[in-house]
């Protein structure tokens, strides 16, 4: 592993441990040319996979960039970092197992949207405001209208709580 600071290539693992959802093995490195310490993250990848972009050209599958334009959609919002990384990963395990290694955009473009309605609303309709180009204020209402319409997930609701002072009945 090249390290960040000055380029050195004998850096040495110092602690390694799995993340909280085990999809990732974290490790603490240092570098002993110029004792620069930095941590890098390693995942399983089954297969090597190409986007197909919308004018037919190939790129190679990026998950860093997924990850950039979740975090863009979900910004200012109090969501656990946990359930987005659990999100993504969802995502890129349904890309690694339903595809034959070629992706559409729009295959893409659907699960991060499946994944981020069931996250946070407002990110939903950040993302699907890019990724659907909206041009007029009716796009917003459209999408808006769709999750109005979806019923919701009932929460599991604590019992009311009775007030001190309140009189038992």
């Amino acid at each position: 592993m090249r390290c960040p600071y000055c380029g050195g290539l004998g850096t040495q693992v110092k602690d390694s441990r799995p993340t909280e959802d085990a999809s990732s093995i974290r490790r603490r490195r240092i570098c002993p040319d110029c004792g620069g310490r930095f941590t890098t993250f390693e995942r399983v990848q089954l297969r090597e996979l190409q986007v197909v972009k919308k004018n037919g050209r190939r790129a190679l599958f990026d998950r860093d960039k997924l990850v950039r334009s979740v975090q863009v959609a979900l910004r200012k919002r109090s969501v656990e970092p946990e359930r987005v990384e659990r999100m993504i990963n969802g995502v890129v395990r349904q890309l690694e197992s339903q595809t034959d290694g070629d992706i559409p955009t729009e295959r893409i473009g659907e699960l991060v949207m499946e994944g981020l309605k069931a996250l946070d609303d407002v990110a939903y309709v950040r993302f699907a405001s890019v990724y659907r180009n909206f041009r007029e204020a009716r796009d917003f209402n459209a999408i808006v209208g769709e999750l109005e319409a979806e019923p919701d997930p009932a929460p599991a609701r604590e019992a009311p709580r009775q007030r001190r002072d309140a009189p038992a009945s």
